[in-house]
């Protein structure tokens, strides 16, 4: 039986000779796909590093004939590039015409950042102010807008030839309800059987309507006759 020592050393030499079998192996690549090969465990996981490897490159590049990604809102600090400003201080006094440099060393004294307010201006105008307030308050006041926008809707009231006082009265009331909440009004005057051969009651009514809502409304479509029915547009003034 050959000395331990012998027997060690042998087993080292197999040991790297086997190594080197398996770097020589995990270099090959795949003719067809010019990858690395894939035969092993250790070569398995060359493979899976290279693959991951590409699959994050390609999430993060973005495409050569993207167009530029551009800038929203308005300019702050280090983005302002105007080799002068005119600075307004953080309580609205005038401090004149200094470098960008100058207004950020100020900004930050002061803790709080410089703001682009005016770049069509001549020097551009800053302010040093706490953008993020600024920021909020700028979307609270556009929110606030948004909710008193009115979205004009039509509403329609209809008539007939033959409509008596009582009713006329409680459908004007329902027409200048509406205009004075800033919609429209569709007046409908509708003629059923032999009524279309009376077609001036109709027209009648219509004016006398008209000349009703005369001063909060005006009509911005005349009575015009559509089928069996004549029709009326009202828009508050």
């Amino acid at each position: 039986m050959p000395p331990i020592w012998q027997f060690a050393g042998r087993m080292k030499r197999v040991l790297q000779r086997s190594d080197a079998k398996i770097a020589g192996f995990s270099r090959k690549t795949d003719a067809s796909t010019g990858l690395p090969g894939c035969g092993d465990a250790r070569a398995r996981l060359d493979c899976r590093g290279y693959f991951n490897h590409q699959r994050t490159t390609a999430i993060a590049r973005r495409p050569h004939n993207a167009p530029p990604q551009r800038e929203t809102g308005p300019r702050i600090n280090d983005r302002i590039r105007s080799p002068e400003i005119r600075l307004i201080g953080a309580d609205g006094e005038n401090v004149g015409v200094v470098t960008p440099a100058r207004a950020m060393q100020m900004a930050e004294e002061a803790g709080l950042d410089l703001v682009e307010i005016s770049p069509t201006a001549e020097p551009p105008v800053c302010k040093i102010m706490d953008f993020g307030k600024f920021k909020y308050e700028t979307q609270k006041r556009e929110a606030e807008a948004r909710k008193k926008q009115k979205i004009i809707e039509i509403k329609e009231i209809k008539f007939r030839p033959g409509t008596d006082i009582h009713d006329y009265e409680v459908k004007m009331r329902s027409i200048v309800k509406f205009l004075e909440e800033g919609d429209k009004v569709k007046v409908t005057l509708r003629f059923r059987g032999r009524e279309m051969a009376h077609q001036e009651l109709g027209l009648e009514l219509l004016k006398r309507v008209e000349s009703d809502v005369a001063e909060i409304g005006k009509i911005e479509s005349f009575p015009r006759l559509e089928g069996r029915q004549m029709v009326m547009m009202v828009a508050p003034k």
